[in-house]
């Protein structure tokens, strides 16, 4: 029997698409939800800890907020092409400011956040999906 836990996170992050031909070319920040799916067998050993549980949500918690939140919670994102110039730019404005090899869209952020995720996940669990929520109405899905 295979089952999915999901757990909703919840960060702000700002980000510029540079090469964009609209508003989303400036600096702007977001209220990112990012919805995690993992997959597995529920654990079937009477008397252990998690007996019936694919996974501890408390650890998938901790693994989501070590690789992805704490990172990228109140961080500016830009291409690594703008990086040139741009860090001393902001100064102390942005103690936070990553570069990324991609245009930081949903859909790259997404791509990224599952590599960043897919190897902590414990034995027998799996990453099913991902969900990243940049608006209230709009969002992109990565099903592994």
């Amino acid at each position: 029997m295979l089952l999915r836990l999901t757990r909703l996170f919840t960060f702000e992050m700002a980000h510029a698409l540079p090469a964009y031909e609209g508003k989303c070319r400036n600096i702007h920040g977001h209220s990112y939800h990012l919805q995690v799916t993992v997959e597995g067998q529920p654990l079937q050993q009477q008397g252990a800890a998690t007996d019936g549980m694919v996974m501890d949500f408390h650890q998938l918690k901790e693994i989501v907020n070590q690789r992805v939140v704490d990172v990228f919670d109140h961080a500016l994102v830009l291409p690594s092409q703008q990086q040139e110039g741009m860090a001393s730019e902001l100064g102390g404005y942005s103690a936070k400011l990553i570069f990324t090899h991609f245009q930081p869209t949903s859909e790259n952020l997404l791509i990224h956040f599952a590599q960043l995720l897919e190897g902590a996940m414990p034995e027998g669990t799996r990453l099913h999906s991902l969900k990243l929520y940049e608006t209230e109405s709009s969002c992109a899905e990565l099903i592994l």
